[in-house]
């Protein structure tokens, strides 16, 4: 098992090290950096008040970096760190990078990782609640409805499933606003950040509720979107494995149903789910978040890795990433680790050679 986890961890390596160098080579040479983004808004406020009669030397238009004074060109490209070799700033970054020093942001006056750290309690609190939410939601109902098969029970809540399947979550969650954030019906939910102004000074019980109050709408919109493939894989697994002669078998022993669905069959249909596991714990920290962050006005990793990119924000941008790509990476590695605890058959021996 530890030559198993070994190799696994020592396979991260060269994929953050191929992650971090293509992002590198596309920030580096790639038209429209920082130092464009910077002149750009200055043509801009030049234009205006050239057309506002505030400047007298009139509007004129920017193409690259034409026409702009080659020594303020200097200051930018130095201020931003590209006047060193891409090789020299490559090295840096990997050495920086190791020891999660990202630098700081061009435009925010702050360290990236104070930034990250300020903004990851919103992903945190959305992507944890939406994980455990699709499997406690799907796996029961995927149960309900493989022991129910065939029965309206099963036919109704398959409507209901696949409707919220076909409904992407930003529609979603501009019906809620529509109806309960005081669009158009009742104004129940609050719809701008995770506590009230006065958070501070509620009680214990108080903030629970205040805070369980603020996320009701975005967490609902999130996780409808997630838990029905969940559902049906559940009630697809459960229906083959009902059908396998060792539930017969137990069945002729004796056990009750009870026994035989949670001892046998569930522990067999564990496998798949676990095997989800990655895939659902990303997706519910970064697929789709940019899109209910800015829905339900939160400020969460989302929103600012979107806002970074269209601001060539890119010591921001290569900090999110490496650290995505490191939570996906340890995220797979803990699913395959699951996946054998839940299953003895399968022995990390056999992987190793």
């Amino acid at each position: 098992m530890w030559i198993y986890l070994f190799k696994r961890l020592a396979a991260l390596v060269p994929t953050l090290f191929g992650v971090l160098t293509l992002t590198f080579l596309v920030t580096q040479f790639v038209p429209g950096g920082p130092v464009d983004h910077i002149l750009s808004q200055i043509d801009q406020a030049s234009t205006r008040s050239g057309v506002d009669g505030e400047s007298g030397g009139g509007g004129w238009s920017y193409s690259g970096r034409r026409g702009i004074d080659a020594k303020q060109i200097d200051q930018l490209t130095a201020q931003y760190g590209f006047d060193k070799p891409p090789l020299e700033s490559y090295w840096q970054m990997l050495k920086n990078f190791v020891r999660f020093d990202f630098g700081d942001s061009y435009f925010r006056n702050q360290s990236v990782w104070s930034l990250i750290k300020d903004k990851l309690g919103v992903s945190v609190s959305l992507g944890v609640w939406t994980f455990f939410l699709t499997y406690l939601i799907s796996v029961p109902l995927g149960i309900a409805k493989a022991v129910r098969a065939g029965s309206r029970f099963d036919f109704i809540t398959s409507l209901i499933i696949l409707a919220g399947y076909a409904v992407p979550g930003f529609v979603l969650g501009v019906l809620l606003i529509l109806l309960f954030g005081g669009g158009s019906f009742w104004d129940i939910f609050p719809l701008r950040g995770l506590t009230s102004d006065n958070w501070s000074e509620l009680g214990t019980g108080d903030k629970i509720l205040d805070y369980l109050w603020h996320v009701a709408l975005p967490v609902t919109a999130s996780v409808v979107s997630h838990f029905a493939m969940k559902t049906l894989l559940t009630k697809n697994m459960f229906l083959e494995e009902i059908r396998r002669q060792y539930v017969l078998t137990a069945r002729a022993k004796g056990l009750s149903e009870r026994q035989v669905l949670w001892k046998h069959v569930f522990r067999n249909t564990l496998l798949p789910l676990v095997t989800g596991f990655p895939a659902t714990f990303i997706g519910a920290f970064f697929t789709g978040s940019l899109l209910i962050e800015t829905l339900f006005s939160l400020d969460g990793l989302g929103l600012l890795s979107f806002e970074s990119i269209n601001s060539r924000d890119y010591p921001v941008v290569l900090g999110t990433l490496y650290l995505f790509t490191l939570i996906g990476l340890f995220t797979k590695l803990v699913g395959d680790i699951a996946y054998v605890l839940v299953d003895p058959r399968i022995k990390f021996s056999a992987q190793e050679h």
